[in-house]
């Protein structure tokens, strides 16, 4: 990882640096948003060293107001937040972050004041939508759960076109209409968005199963996906999370390009931990049949011709039975529902790091 990973805009604003220092700030920064998904202390972590040495960067110290808010420091957000609208003239794409930061302090007010404010004009599409989830959300912490459905009805909410922010906003509108005990209208937008989210992100196909009273079940076979039994095996046999004992709270990571960093680098995906797949994944649904290939059958001998017969004549022999195909039902789950529902074909959100506008909780 050299930093040259940070689009051209980015890296021009670190050319007020030193050489080498912007090229340790660049790799810090870059570290930050590969891990604010999967890892949000480590990302606060690399974005707080890069803050430490360049603090008067507007860029930084939005990097650091990002990973904060990943990380659930709403306050740190804020502030982080706020200096890089301070350094930056033109920088009011994170208006939604700060106004969900003060949903996250308890503060519903403040955050429906940033939502009126004249800066919220200023977003793009995709800015307005988020700051819209962020303002229902206001309206529902306050208990104005009909008001809360209303702030959603925007011309997006009927977008025929599958848009970025479609299922993050088919899903606020759905966990609004729930709040507001219209169960069944909830239950339809649910679907929706769970046909929207291609990515998984969201739980909309669970919620809308929840809801009408259905159980999803997965009776696709995979054996190779089915975890090995880890009974009895010594904790080093079993895969964990590199350890970080003994590393003091509040260590600066090694900016990445050092082997320190290149080795964090390699380990860092999340692994899935044993037991993830359930017994019933592999166990056969309750309609499933076995179909087998029936007994090839020998065709009996030719007598002999007699007297006054016919060579080749059989009077009547035996028949045969014709070859069939047996059918052996398997033994089916008596614990499963006969007739199992899978919810609907299946974000800020959001996402938040690399170039796409970070997403709020509903």
């Amino acid at each position: 990882m050299t930093g040259e990973e940070l689009d051209a805009e980015a890296r021009e604003e670190l050319r007020t640096l030193p050489r080498d220092l912007a090229s340790r700030v660049a790799r810090h920064l870059v570290m930050a948003g590969r891990l604010a998904e999967e890892d949000p202390e480590t990302a606060y972590r690399h974005a707080k060293a890069a803050r430490r040495v360049a603090s008067r960067v507007g860029l930084v110290r939005e990097a650091t107001g990002i990973a904060a808010y990943h990380a659930g420091e709403w306050a740190d957000a804020l502030a982080e937040l706020r200096a890089a609208r301070r350094l930056s003239t033109a920088e009011d794409s994170y208006l939604p972050i700060m106004a969900d930061c003060e949903r996250g302090l308890g503060r519903p007010e403040r955050a429906l004041d940033l939502a009126k404010a004249p800066e919220a004009k200023k977003l793009d599409q995709a800015g307005r939508v988020e700051l819209r989830i962020v303002e229902s959300g206001a309206r529902r912490d306050l208990g104005q759960y009909d008001a809360a459905v209303v702030t959603l009805q925007v011309p997006e909410l009927r977008d025929r076109r599958l848009r970025p922010w479609s299922a993050r906003l088919f899903y606020a509108y759905a966990d609004a209409l729930v709040d507001a005990d219209r169960r069944d209208e909830a239950a339809e937008w649910f679907a929706r968005a769970a046909a929207a989210d291609r990515e998984g992100d969201t739980d909309a196909a669970e919620r809308y199963a929840e809801l009408e009273g259905l159980h999803i079940l997965d009776t696709e076979e995979d054996e190779d996906e089915a975890p090995a039994s880890t009974e009895g095996a010594e904790p080093e046999d079993v895969d964990a999370a590199p350890s970080q004992e003994g590393s003091a709270a509040g260590d600066v990571p090694e900016a990445p390009g050092t082997p320190a960093e290149a080795e964090a680098d390699a380990g860092d995906p999340a692994r899935r931990e044993p037991g993830d797949v359930g017994a019933e994944r592999d166990a056969p649904g309750p309609t499933a049949i076995e179909f087998k290939a029936a007994p090839p059958v020998e065709a009996p001998e030719t007598p002999p011709a007699g007297p006054g017969e016919v060579e080749g004549h059989q009077p009547s022999p035996e028949v045969p039975e014709a070859p069939t195909v047996f059918l052996e039902p398997q033994e089916a789950d008596r614990d499963a529902p006969e007739d199992g529902a899978a919810g609907p074909p299946a974000h800020g959100g959001d996402g938040e790091s690399g170039e796409q506008a970070p997403e709020t909780k509903p």
